[in-house]
């Protein structure tokens, strides 16, 4: 059974924040986490990057103004305020 959602360290897994939160998103489940679709046609953000306005489509997404990466976790997926920035050096790396 899967365990990241489990609470036993606190600030990790899905309850981590910034750049931490993204990278276990990114890599949960062999990644296919951060590329499924939310719900309800995603989360309307402001990137804490730039400012521009998106909308957050899947679990792990790049600002389409500046290509900050944002994410959110599975158990917090309704929450807009949940959505965290891993930071203006940190960048997806593009597939092949």
């Amino acid at each position: 059974m899967c365990d990241c959602g489990s609470s036993r360290t606190p600030d990790a897994g899905p309850f981590a924040s910034g750049r931490a939160l993204v990278e276990f998103v990114l890599h949960a489940h062999g990644g296919s986490v951060a590329v499924a679709e939310l719900p309800d046609g995603g989360l309307k953000q402001t990137c804490q990057g730039c400012g521009t306005a998106f909308v957050l489509k899947t679990f792990v997404q790049s600002c389409p103004a500046c290509g900050g990466v944002h994410a959110v976790s599975p158990p917090r997926v309704n929450d807009p305020d949940a959505v965290q920035y891993a930071g203006k050096d940190f960048t997806l790396q593009q597939a092949a």
